[in-house]
């Protein structure tokens, strides 16, 4: 079995969720007690935000996902997975400072939704840098999908209730039920699908639960975890 790489801390929430469904996954396919080799470099989040939202220090942010990485590949991980959606916009970045893989969760969840034939505008919600990066976009337009993103509003609001109660352990009903609204109007705009782009969103909102289908970026990239430690 490969050992996995990961940066968590962005939030320790995800990163929890992280861990515990890897090695459900695991235990599932391979049976007994038996357990993912992890190797887990925790970023201080704090350390990150304010790189990120008070400096507005995208090199400094990224110097810490590179040291990570780095250290993750010291440690003797095969490949990286980023318990976090809007960090992903580093790898372009880093993936040329070692010399081990990142799964990409943007090229996961394409997969998954190229994959469920009709679906082709997908809605996506997540943080702004999520919303309103590229490295999103640019992946589903590889594979033949569109990005369909909220309004003014509705990213204000998304991406507050992820900084403010998603990442601080805080799931609420008013919440939830403001997030279906939001996918239902998406819906109407003519999304015909919707990746909750944010690793604690499915833990507030399950795919299930929403007015379309949907895909939880981070079930996918834990599934997607568990088939490259094992192949």
């Amino acid at each position: 079995m490969k050992k996995i790489g990961m940066i968590g801390g962005l939030s320790w929430v995800s990163t929890a969720e992280y861990y515990r469904r890897v090695n459900q996954i695991v235990q599932e396919i391979e049976g007994g007690v038996t357990s993912a080799r992890i190797v887990l470099e925790s970023v201080n989040r704090q350390d990150y935000v304010d790189a990120v939202i008070e400096r507005q220090d995208e090199a400094a942010a990224c110097r810490q996902i590179a040291a990570s990485a780095q250290a993750l590949q010291a440690a003797g991980a095969d490949f990286i997975v980023i318990t976090c959606n809007d960090v992903h916009r580093f790898v372009p970045l880093v993936q040329p400072m070692i010399d081990i893989p990142f799964l990409h969760i943007a090229q996961v969840t394409a997969d998954a939704i190229k994959a469920r034939k009709g679906l082709k505008r997908v809605a996506l919600l997540g943080v702004r840098k999520t919303m309103e990066g590229d490295f999103y976009p640019s992946i589903f337009a590889q594979n033949g999908l569109e990005a369909i993103v909220p309004d003014e509003k509705e990213k204000s609001f998304i991406h507050a209730s992820i900084y403010e109660e998603l990442v601080q352990n805080r799931f609420l009903d008013e919440t939830r039920n403001r997030y279906k609204d939001i996918i239902a109007e998406l819906g109407r705009r003519g999304a015909d699908c919707v990746a909750l782009a944010c690793t604690e969103i499915p833990l507030l909102l399950p795919p299930q639960d929403c007015p379309v289908p949907a895909f939880s970026t981070t079930e996918l990239h834990c599934q997607a975890a568990v088939r490259m430690a094992l192949s």
